[in-house]
Formats: structure tokens, C-alpha cells, sequence
């Protein structure tokens, strides 16, 4: 095979600045690396020394897309050092305002970065030409999403009621019992959205993934769970660091994260699905099963109807949080600060995030780790390219671009929330 490089020079359907480079020897691939070259944004270091009250507000900054999960890991983290267990309705809420992030961060994927590379378009607005009606409705599930933070939080994006054992306010059951018809009807366009995605053409790409996801006995999980996965694993998410081993490599400015059992592994809607589809709303198991993905689906171009299928299950969701919702007797709970450790792992849209913590006696935060998914992806997402690239190398230089680009963006990478903007460079003798 002859010698050949193919760039991408402006990739504007992932969130971030990262490279991919394969390296194609004999036919095969040789080498495959995604790169995240950002410079590095310290988050840890600027909470030390910060009241822990504080923290919330400032970890929200870390993603405009998924501030919530943020916000909620780290009350959570900070709740299991200070001992706080907060009210069944204020639990209620926080799971209500994980659902308008998943649908509004969900719907902005599918409809805007992903769909387009399906339909042979270069974006969402070329792609409006034929499917104005599909894209309508993704916009519309966008905007139901960011209503429900903008309710609950105070504004759609890095909201700001949130606090550590509560919420700074809390809605009346009336400005709930508001969004109720608006959530009907974006029931019935994920379902439309599930039948929609289910229709496009997928290649034939199932790999054996490591699944890892959090795992609650009785819900679907956002917010709570032990941390488990397809090989065995159970736990706590104290026990996550004993479990996981992280290590800066040349390439890439976040650090690579595998099991030390198993080496790399997937978390994200593919994990938690697989790993938690009896926990799903029937309507969204029916859904799936009727979109051909059965219990599990191993198959990363088929993750964007399972995101599909996750967006129907948090509008049911909602619907269901507002319909038994009583309001707390106080929006947080009264607490002390105390010399503590507190850990916590959530699920964001595009996998798990873990926090962990240290405080002293007044309050002041010591030390903080934070591990986002695509930092836990990256070595599955090389995996992939290493596997499938080498099944398109046939294809033109245009189609293999494509491929390639589609194979990282079946994970929805977050790199950053800043230039989007991926090279992706093919060298081969």
C-alpha cells in the first residue's frame, strides 16, 4: 500500500482540540492515537484552598454541556464527608435536573455532531435541507432539556441553586406541574427520534468491550450506585482510585485511565445500557428492542440510538418525578464542616465521573481529584481505531476521512468546550 496522509483540518462535530494519527503498515494498522493537546486547565489546584461551599459553582465551569453532572458529583462527594443525607423530594430533584441535562446534551449530539456524517452531510444545516423536520425536533428536545435546568437551576447553563446538602431554592409543585404537557409531547419525539436513528445504516463493527457504569438496584442510574461492570467488577466508588490506574502519556494532556485488571474500558451510554437495561422505563425497553438493539449493543455506531433511547427515558422520567413530587419542608439541610475525606461517582451523559475530596476541620479544601469520561474513553476509542480503521482503508480518501472521524464521534468525546478542531493524519508504506 502506498504511502499516503489524510488531515482534517477543522472537525466541527466534537467538542475540543485533539488529533487522530494511524499509522498503516502492509495493509494494517500499526498504530493508533488520539492526542488532546488543550493545554491543561488545573481545575484541582484552583479548589484548593477554597471553601468546600464554594466548590459547586466553580466545577460547573468545567463543561457548558454537562454542568450539572459536575455540580452534582461534587455535592455528592462533599456530602459523604460531611455525613449529609438529603430528603426523598430534594433527591427527586436533583434526578429531574440530571434528566434536562441528558436530554438537552443527548438531543444536541445526536441531532447537531452525529446524524450529519449518517446522512452524507457536512453539518446539521445542510442536513436541514432533507431532514428539516428530524432536526426541528432535536432542537426542540434541546431546548425542552435547558428549560428543566433553567427551572431547577436558575439558568440552563452552569446553573447556579444548586449547593452542597440541597438547593439554594426549590420550584413550587406548580412550576413543575407546568412542564408537564411540553414533556409529553418531547416523550413522543424521542420515541420519533429512537424509530429516526434506528433507520440509518450502520456498519457491522461489534467489539468486546470492557463496560463499566454505575449500578443501582432499582433505577436506572444518574446520580447513584456502586460503580460496576461486564467483568465482575463492584464497588464502591471509594474504592474507585484502588481499582483504576491513571498515567500521563507524550500524546495527550489528560491522563489515560484503564482498570488495572482489565486495562482499557468504556464507560458511557453503550456501558450503562448494557449494564443497566432492566432499570430503563418500558417504554424506553420497548423502544430499544423495536430499534434492534436487544439488552446489550457492543456496536459504537449503533450508540447514537442508545443515546436515543436514553433521552425517551429521562423525558418519562421527568414525567414521572413531577407527577409524585412534594415539596421539601427546607431547601437544604443544616451541617457543620468537619476535617473529612467524601467520594463520589454520577453519570454524565457521556459516562461516569468521579470526584473525590479532602477537607479540613473549617471547611477548606485540601485536595480534589476529578476523572471526566473521555479521560476514562481514550484508550477505548484508540482500541477502536486500531480494530475498525483497518476495514475502510480501501475506501477513498474522503470515505476514510469520514470513517475515521465517525469512529471518535460514535463517544461523543468532550475534550474541552473550546475549538472544535481535529487533525487526523494516515501514514502507511
Amino acid at each position: 500500500m502506498r504511502s499516503r496522509t489524510i488531515r482534517v483540518d477543522r472537525l466541527a462535530r466534537v467538542e475540543g482540540e485533539g488529533a487522530v494519527r494511524l499509522v498503516v503498515r502492509n495493509g494494517e494498522i500499526a498504530s493508533a492515537r488520539l492526542s488532546i493537546f488543550e493545554p491543561p486547565r488545573f481545575f484541582e489546584a484552583l479548589l484548593r484552598g477554597r471553601a468546600y461551599t464554594e466548590a459547586p459553582d466553580i466545577t460547573s465551569r468545567i463543561c457548558g454541556i454537562c454542568p450539572v453532572a459536575y455540580q452534582m458529583s461534587t455535592v455528592h462527594a462533599l456530602e459523604n464527608a460531611l455525613g449529609i443525607e438529603v430528603s426523598a423530594p430534594v433527591r427527586d430533584l436533583r434526578r429531574l435536573l440530571y434528566c434536562g441535562e441528558w436530554i438537552e446534551s443527548h438531543a444536541l449530539h445526536i441531532t447537531l455532531l452525529h446524524a450529519p456524517g449518517f446522512l452524507g452531510c457536512d453539518s446539521a444545516i445542510e442536513m436541514a435541507r432533507e431532514h428539516g423536520e428530524a432536526l426541528r425536533r432535536g432542537l426542540a428536545l434541546k431546548q425542552m432539556g435547558n428549560d428543566i435546568i433553567t427551572l431547577l437551576g436558575g439558568r440552563s447553563v452552569h446553573p447556579v441553586s444548586v449547593c452542597v446538602a440541597g438547593f439554594h431554592r426549590v420550584p413550587r409543585r406548580a412550576e413543575l406541574a407546568g412542564l408537564t404537557e411540553r414533556l409529553e409531547r418531547a416523550r413522543e419525539a424521542a420515541l420519533a427520534t429512537v424509530r429516526w436513528t434506528a433507520g440509518f445504516e450502520f456498519p457491522d463493527c461489534e467489539r468486546d468491550y470492557t463496560f463499566v457504569a454505575l449500578h443501582h438496584p432499582r433505577e436506572y442510574p444518574f446520580n447513584a450506585g456502586r460503580i460496576a461492570s461486564n467483568r465482575g467488577l463492584d464497588i464502591p466508588s471509594a474504592e474507585f482510585e484502588r481499582h483504576i490506574e491513571r498515567r500521563q502519556v507524550r500524546r495527550s494532556t489528560a491522563l489515560h485511565t484503564e482498570l488495572r485488571s482489565a486495562g482499557p474500558y468504556l464507560t458511557g451510554p453503550l456501558a450503562r445500557y448494557s449494564l443497566n437495561f432492566e432499570r430503563l422505563a418500558p417504554i424506553a425497553q420497548e423502544a430499544a428492542l423495536a430499534a434492534g438493539l436487544g439488552r446489550s449493543c457492543t456496536n459504537p455506531f449503533r450508540s447514537i440510538v442508545v443515546r436515543a433511547v436514553e433521552v425517551l427515558h429521562a423525558c418519562d422520567e421527568a414525567l414521572r418525578i413531577i407527577a409524585r413530587y412534594e415539596e421539601p419542608d427546607a431547601a437544604a439541610c443544616a451541617h457543620e464542616p468537619r476535617a473529612a475525606s467524601g467520594f463520589a461517582a454520577t453519570e454524565a451523559p457521556r459516562g461516569l465521573l468521579y470526584h473525590r475530596y479532602r477537607l479540613d476541620a473549617d471547611g477548606t479544601l485540601l485536595e480534589a481529584c476529578i476523572v471526566p469520561p473521555t479521560a476514562q474513553n481514550q484508550a477505548a476509542i484508540e482500541e477502536d481505531l486500531r480494530r475498525f480503521a483497518s476495514r475502510f482503508l480501501a475506501l477513498p480518501r474522503t470515505q476514510l476521512r469520514e470513517r475515521c472521524e465517525q469512529l471518535v464521534r460514535n463517544h461523543d468525546p468532550c475534550i474541552s468546550c473550546a475549538t472544535h478542531f481535529l487533525r487526523l493524519q494516515v501514514t502507511g508504506r
